[in-house]
């Protein structure tokens, strides 16, 4: 897990933090990142940010993957940010240093203990419980 913690979410601060997620995996040949549908999070943003070589560099280091807009549930960084929610930030903190910390140390400790989600909603329940955007053939 990598985030960054900014005061709002415009469409140049998702373009800084995407170089500076591929920066921090600069080996890696292509960054899967799973997202939602906020308007911020579409290539353009990297084009009105940086100069267009650098925007093409960047976005060729990733493949985006974009959650259901109605199915934000199935989202398994929702599910960590609710977790990061209720082990962290579940009090006020009226100072933005101090959310910087306090999420940096316990994505450390997340990282560091591997904390992995455990997925147990198969292709076939989809298949039911959104039924309405799975076609089925009759036939």
């Amino acid at each position: 897990m990598y985030g960054r913690i900014t005061e709002r979410k415009t469409k140049r601060d998702w373009a800084y933090f995407l170089e500076e997620l591929a920066d921090q995996y600069e080996r890696a040949q292509k960054i899967t990142l799973l997202m939602d549908n906020l308007n911020t999070h579409v290539p353009r943003s990297l084009y009105e940010t940086f100069q267009p070589d650098k925007a093409k560099a960047i976005l060729d280091r990733f493949e985006f993957v974009y959650t259901p807009k109605h199915g934000s549930w199935l989202n398994m960084a929702e599910m960590e940010l609710n977790v990061l929610s209720g082990q962290c930030l579940k009090r006020r903190i009226d100072d933005i240093a101090v959310v910087r910390r306090e999420v940096l140390a316990w994505q450390k400790f997340r990282n560091n203990k591997s904390a992995k989600v455990n997925w147990q909603f198969t292709a076939e329940d989809a298949r039911i419980k959104l039924s309405r955007l799975y076609p089925t053939l009759e036939g």
